[in-house]
């Protein structure tokens, strides 16, 4: 199987002539992104295929600045009569809008730049066959489930980047995306979860991550906890302690903290569409939403993470977000438009998911920093309470402020000591501040794996995630239900 390795030069010129016709138009600003991507797809339930494919895609998204509004326009057939018909619709959708208030992009940005994951087995020249060999490896290690369903994603993308203020970027990527819907059942008890790994990188990272590994321990965990977890209704008679994995504390950095943080969300412009944030009556740099050992960063730039770039689609350098800082929000995710109107500046959060979606303010890898105790540490100080390693399923309403959170791997604690008996589907039920403003202390242990696709917009755009952080210790909690 063959895919192009370098840009083909008629679409790169065809880039270029978008932009050059926008110009022309009389736009203020003009972008156009090309992707060319290979994705390959292999899915199977109960170790049996039930489907599989290649899906190659090429097109060009452009997006134009007229008067103050922004207008958008996509088009996959190359050339040059269907791309004057795509920026002539965006320019009348920006012409014809009635903004109240007019999108500014800010200070002009020009950067030239050529980045790559560098890969040791490129995943273009992975056989059907070795695909294959992993699902029956799969296959195997889930031979003790009830049910299961998994699938196989390995992906390729060239991606060019043109505007009329002089950016031109050229980006090679390739990520492996492994999804998998587990149920395990004993004695007429089920539990199940999700397994999604999403390493960014060649084929190498099936060994070097140690996927398999990780998969066989996580079945491994979630059968034991359908078969020996215990109804505890004494731990609702009163708040008790809680401490929370890297996984769980991933989700609640993902759901509690990146999305209220969003630029978007917090203006409103989201609203109708993937929801609100309550950040919008708060004050940035001020604003206290969390104890002063809670520090919560964004980091696009850990190599081989799921949500890595290096620049992102309106050309800004990614970096370090800290969103909130001891405790005080410090810096919402924010775009050329938002980076504007909130007075500041874009600290690089525009991603699209595709060709023909719109650059947005996007999550890439959401954490807790790390505190300065051991796990033996968090768990002596607490009389009782539970240890949520992993969670099962969670909600949050649109603001992201009341959330819920079932753990499907618990263990009950008691007298400073982690116990051997396991807590069936214990619920962490709470809001985001009473949550967050609970927290006393976190183990110096870092993990990444909380990883996923992370969807938001209408159309809707779904990017790849990673999320995480230390053990969490969480104070007076009442737990919502216990089995």
């Amino acid at each position: 199987m063959e895919f192009i390795t370098v840009f083909n030069m008629d679409a790169k010129d065809l880039v270029e002539y978008c932009v050059d016709y926008g110009r022309e138009l009389g736009c203020k600003y003009v972008e156009a992104r090309c992707i060319q991507e290979l994705s390959r797809g292999f899915a199977y339930r109960n170790g049996q295929p039930v489907s599989g494919g290649v899906e190659p895609s090429e097109g060009i998204g452009v997006r134009v600045l007229v008067e103050g509004n922004l207008g958008f326009a996509s088009f996959d057939r190359m050339n040059k009569e269907i791309a004057e018909d795509t920026i002539q619709t965006a320019f009348k959708m920006a012409k014809t809008a009635k903004r109240k208030e007019p999108i500014d992009m800010g200070e002009p940005i020009s950067t030239k730049a050529k980045w790559e994951v560098k890969v040791k087995e490129p995943l273009i020249d992975v056989s059907t066959d070795t695909i294959m060999e992993l699902a029956a490896d799969m296959t195997e290690i889930m031979s003790d489930l009830a049910s299961f369903t998994f699938m196989i994603a390995p992906i390729t993308q060239r991606k060019y980047i043109m505007t009329s203020e002089g950016t031109d970027i050229t980006s090679n990527y390739s990520r492996i995306n492994i999804f998998a819907i587990m149920t395990a059942a004993r004695e007429g008890i089920s539990e199940q979860k999700m397994y999604t790994a999403n390493e960014v990188g060649g084929w190498e990272r099936i060994k070097e991550a140690k996927l398999l590994e990780i998969l066989e321990d996580e079945i491994k965990r979630l059968i034991r906890a359908a078969s020996e977890a215990k109804k505890l209704p004494e731990l609702l008679e009163h708040p008790i302690d809680m401490i929370v994995g890297p996984e769980v504390a991933g989700i609640i950095a993902h759901e509690n903290v990146g999305h209220p943080s969003e630029g978007d969300r917090i203006k409103g412009r989201e609203g109708a569409q993937a929801g609100e944030s309550f950040w919008r009556d708060l004050e940035i740099g001020k604003s206290r939403v969390a104890s002063d050992v809670i520090t919560v960063s964004e980091d696009p730039t850990i190599p081989n993470s799921a949500g890595f770039y290096m620049y992102d689609d309106e050309g800004v350098k990614a970096r370090k977000r800290h969103l909130i800082k001891e405790g005080i929000i410090h810096e919402p995710l924010l775009n050329r438009e938002f980076g504007v109107r909130f007075g500041m500046e874009s600290n690089g959060s525009a991603r699209a998911s595709a060709f023909s979606r719109e650059p947005i303010i996007r999550m890439a890898n959401t954490f807790f920093e790390p505190g300065d105790h051991s796990f033996e540490e968090l768990v002596e100080d607490v009389k009782l309470g539970v240890f949520m390693r992993s969670f099962s399923e969670w909600n949050i309403d649109d603001r992201r402020y009341q959330s819920k959170y079932t753990g499907v791997e618990a263990y009950l604690i008691k007298d400073g000591e982690l116990t051997e008996t396991m807590v069936r589907r214990p619920v962490l039920e709470t809001t985001s501040v009473g949550l967050l403003t609970s927290a006393d202390a976190l183990s110096k242990r870092f993990n990444l794996l909380m990883g996923g696709t992370c969807g938001k917009s209408d159309p809707g755009q779904g990017v790849p995630i990673n999320a995480g952080g230390p053990e969490i210790r969480f104070r007076h909690i009442r737990l919502g239900g216990v089995g």
